[in-house]
């Protein structure tokens, strides 16, 4: 990972001051989707990009042992040995960026990925995930717990809210100690952009989530209605550069939630290039959270490959 967010005293001024044009916010994002995507083999050398910026997630009520290892297995090795071989990519240690999973199962992803000699970092989620409505004791004691289990990420989520309701100074508070509590591991911040209900909130997150010290800021926990969207990915990369400008420090941004497609992954990686710049584009400032993407771009790779699309069954997922 990157160096370390050192966050900055909150400034309720600013935050005080902001508004957001709606209107130009989706103009900007209805351009970016519009925007044509690279072909043949420039579109597969992005594809490969997209794959090594994706945490490789699961975050079901019926995870195991068992398939929390299938899934360390698929990020050691995303795609298909045969299919790297053939782009000449099968020595380049192309890899998932992180495996993301609930802080019981971490040893479990620590335990698979160190038996396969893979220095491959292990993300938990933490603080009351996925609606941050525990007690706030609660929530801080999840984070320690997931960090001497072996995670070095730890994605936490707000309290809504107290976004909601403007107790920017509480929420300021509470994710300060949750960065404290993180220790040497890095804290993504999850937003729920989805229930923040306004653009201008969403900003004002962002920013308060910043200044707090937030390594990362993410759209989504996956679970709300409404998930990563492009405009909203607008907002808070605007926000980041922002605070770039203002602090120096680089923010990393992770879209999560409903990015299933290759096509999609290719679209963020342009939004990506465009609004914050190429030093953004590797694992250690952008994430894709997704636990369907993988499948399909492996198969947009089959497809550059041979000419001809994968039986799902020929491209298993973990």
């Amino acid at each position: 990972m990157s160096a370390r967010n050192l966050g900055t005293s909150l400034d309720l001024d600013l935050i005080s001051r902001v508004r957001v044009n709606t209107q130009a916010v989706l103009r900007r994002a209805q351009k970016i989707e519009g925007q044509k995507i690279p072909k043949k083999q420039w579109q597969t050398a992005w594809l490969l990009k997209a794959v090594t910026c994706i945490d490789l997630t699961t975050l079901a009520g019926d995870d195991t042992p068992s398939n929390v290892h299938r899934l360390c297995l698929k990020a050691i090795q995303p795609v298909r040995y045969d299919l790297l071989k053939q782009l000449n990519m099968h020595d380049k240690g192309i890899t998932t960026a992180a495996v993301c999973v609930y802080p019981s199962r971490v040893v479990d992803a620590v335990r698979s990925l160190k038996s396969a000699n893979s220095s491959l970092p292990v993300a938990s989620v933490a603080t009351g995930f996925p609606a941050g409505q525990t007690p706030l004791e609660t929530r801080l004691q999840e984070v320690p717990m997931a960090v001497s289990s072996g995670a070095t990420e730890i994605d936490i989520v707000i309290n809504r809210t107290l976004a909601l309701t403007g107790q920017w100074e509480a929420m300021y508070d509470e994710i300060r100690q949750f960065r404290t509590a993180c220790g040497d591991a890095h804290m993504k911040t999850i937003l729920a952009i989805g229930e923040l209900g306004t653009f201008t909130n969403v900003y004002k997150a962002s920013m308060v989530a910043m200044m707090a010290g937030s390594d990362f800021i993410k759209t989504s926990t996956g679970k709300e209605a409404v998930n990563a969207t492009y405009p909203v990915a607008i907002v808070m990369v605007r926000a980041i550069r922002d605070y770039y400008l203002c602090t120096g420090q680089k923010v990393g941004f992770k879209p999560a939630g409903g990015i299933r497609t290759a096509q999609e992954s290719l679209v963020w990686l342009n939004l990506i290039q465009e609004e914050l710049g190429t030093d953004w584009l590797c694992p250690h400032l952008f994430r894709l959270g997704a636990s369907s993407l993988l499948s399909d771009i492996e198969r947009q790779i089959y497809h550059q490959v041979t000419g001809q699309y994968a039986a799902y069954h020929e491209l298993p997922m973990a």
